[in-house]
């Protein structure tokens, strides 16, 4: 529906065309809509006929309207500031400018006044956030976004949509050993589930692998080294793809973060695991898990998409 609703020069908002970020959310005012087209959505929203139009291939007639953005959280925000955290991520923070009820670790749509968004993660750590939302964006030369974003001063009014995904900590099972790994800005959920933890007081391991192609890609490496000093249960580990310059870092493992992170736990059986990245390595992470006899109901993942451009 998506795409013929594009041809005929409708212009639907939408970013992965994958079904994950939930941005172009529709609602049929009348027809049946396809099971397949209402995945992943809450069940107040499959009872009002919302769907999503990049997953929705209607065997029958329907007739559609865009979906009222107040009925899925939709709410503005102020851009606070922006700081730049390695040569490639920024820190990105925002203040809500109402109520907005969310889980470090799950992603909003961050929408410009234009119209345009993106989705990201939310990060941070309860202690010093006081409603502030941040997040960790990559910085793209060109990116119609992030470009944007390093060029906007502060005050800027945006909105948020969401939040969405289950990748974030749940309170419970304080023992239980927690497995982290994520490449890229793949670390932004990780931070905030690994703080998120430990405000919550767990006494369990917390296994952290954050992986870049080389130092420069680390980011936030000062901050964790102090978090694992203050906490004695919390094992971070920085990994780089290249070797050049590494060895002049202090505890930085070279190699696959996945390799790494996934070779020193091969028994993950009662574990928890968070994988956060692309969506192959995602995928492979999983796959390794389970094999390594982690319950599926204990894997947790975060695919990052690429903004998609329309067919």
């Amino acid at each position: 529906m998506l795409d013929t609703l594009e041809r005929a020069g409708v212009q639907i908002p939408n970013v992965c065309r994958s079904g994950v970020c939930q941005s172009c959310l529709m609602r049929a005012r009348a027809g049946q809509v396809p099971l397949a087209a209402q995945n992943g959505l809450k069940d107040t929203l499959r009872e009002q006929g919302y769907f999503l139009a990049c997953q929705c291939q209607p065997e029958d007639d329907l007739e559609v309207v865009l979906a009222d953005e107040d009925a899925v959280g939709e709410i503005p925000v102020q851009l606070i500031g922006v700081e730049q955290l390695s040569q490639s991520v920024m820190r990105v923070t925002l203040e809500p400018q109402q109520e907005f009820e969310y889980r470090r670790g799950q992603f909003i749509n961050l929408i410009r006044e234009d119209g345009l968004r993106r989705s990201y993660s939310l990060s941070g750590c309860a202690a010093n956030t006081d409603g502030i939302l941040e997040l960790h964006v990559r910085h793209i030369p060109g990116g119609a976004m992030s470009e944007w974003l390093m060029q906007a001063g502060p005050h800027q009014q945006l909105r948020v949509h969401g939040p969405y995904g289950s990748c974030f900590y749940v309170a419970g099972k304080t023992d239980q050993a927690l497995l982290l790994i994520g490449a890229g800005t793949g670390l932004a959920p990780l931070y905030g589930i690994a703080c998120d933890a430990l405000a919550a007081g767990h006494r369990g391991p917390i296994h952290l692998y954050h992986g870049a192609r080389n130092v420069n890609g680390l980011y936030l490496v000062d901050r964790l080294r102090v978090l694992e000093k203050k906490h004695p249960n919390l094992h971070y580990t920085p990994c780089v793809l290249e070797q050049e310059n590494a060895a002049a870092t202090e505890e930085v493992a070279v190699g696959s973060v996945e390799d790494i992170g996934l070779a020193k736990h091969v028994n993950l059986k009662g574990w928890r695991s968070y994988f956060c990245g692309d969506p192959g390595l995602v995928n492979r992470m999983r796959k390794r898990a389970y094999l390594a006899g982690a319950s599926l109901a204990d894997i947790y993942a975060d695919a990052f998409l690429a903004a998609a451009k329309p067919a």
